[in-house]
C-alpha cells in the first residue's frame, strides 16, 4: 500500500513538469508515457517499491478517471441552451475515450480533442489553436473553461476568452493575464453563461 496523498501528489506534479519540459525540449512523447514516467519518478523520490503490478494498477487508474458530481448536470444545462461543448486535452486519445466513459460524459461533446494531434502539450500555443482549427471559429468567439491555473493562463495568452473552475480555490496565476470569468464549479459557469 503507498501513501495516497504523497504519492498521487507527487506524481501529478511530475506529470505536469514533465510535460512541459517535453514542450520546451521539444521531445514530445504521449501523456500516458508521460504519466507512467512521473509514477516512476515519484515512486522512487518517495522510496517506495513499484512493483509491475502496482504500476499497471496505478496506471489503468488513469483510464477510469470520475468527474466530479456538478459536471454532468452543468454540462446537461449548458449543452441544452445550444453551447457547443468540445474538450481539448493533453490525454491521449485512448484516455480520453476510456475517461469519458467511465465519467458518464460520453456523447456529451460535439468533438473530443487530444494535443496528441499536434505532439505537444497545452500550453503550447500549437495545443491551443487545435481547437480555432477544429471549430473553424476565431478564437474570440471560444469560452475556454480550465480547471488548472495555468491551463487558464495560458489559453488566455492564447486569445481565448477564458473560464477557470477553481475547485482549489488557488490565487491565480502571476502571469499578467485574468481569466474573464471564475468559480469553485460548473455551476459557476452556468451563472457567467447566463
Amino acid at each position: 500500500m503507498y501513501p495516497a496523498s504523497g504519492l498521487s501528489d507527487e506524481w501529478r506534479m511530475r506529470q505536469f513538469e514533465y510535460t512541459w519540459l517535453r514542450v520546451a525540449a521539444r521531445q514530445y512523447l504521449d501523456f500516458w508515457h508521460v504519466t507512467e514516467d512521473a509514477l516512476v519518478f515519484a515512486a522512487n523520490r518517495l522510496k517506495l517499491e513499484l512493483s509491475p503490478d502496482s504500476r499497471a494498477r496505478l496506471m489503468n487508474e488513469y483510464l477510469r478517471l470520475s468527474a466530479w458530481p456538478d459536471v454532468v448536470p452543468a454540462l446537461e444545462l449548458i449543452r441544452r441552451s445550444g453551447v457547443r461543448l468540445t474538450i481539448l486535452s493533453n490525454f491521449t486519445p485512448r484516455m480520453l475515450v476510456a475517461n469519458l466513459a467511465s465519467a458518464g460524459l460520453h456523447g456529451m461533446f460535439e468533438q473530443v480533442l487530444s494535443t496528441d494531434q499536434v505532439k505537444s502539450y497545452k500550453p503550447d500555443p500549437l495545443a491551443y489553436q487545435i481547437g480555432v482549427k477544429a471549430l473553424k471559429i476565431r478564437r474570440e468567439e471560444v469560452l475556454f473553461v480550465a480547471f488548472a491555473g495555468w491551463d487558464a493562463a495560458g489559453a488566455k495568452l492564447f486569445g481565448y476568452p477564458t473560464f477557470w473552475v477553481n475547485r482549489q480555490r488557488l490565487p491565480r496565476e502571476e502571469m499578467g493575464v485574468s481569466s474573464d470569468g471564475s468559480g469553485e464549479t460548473l455551476r459557476d459557469l452556468v451563472k457567467f453563461l447566463s
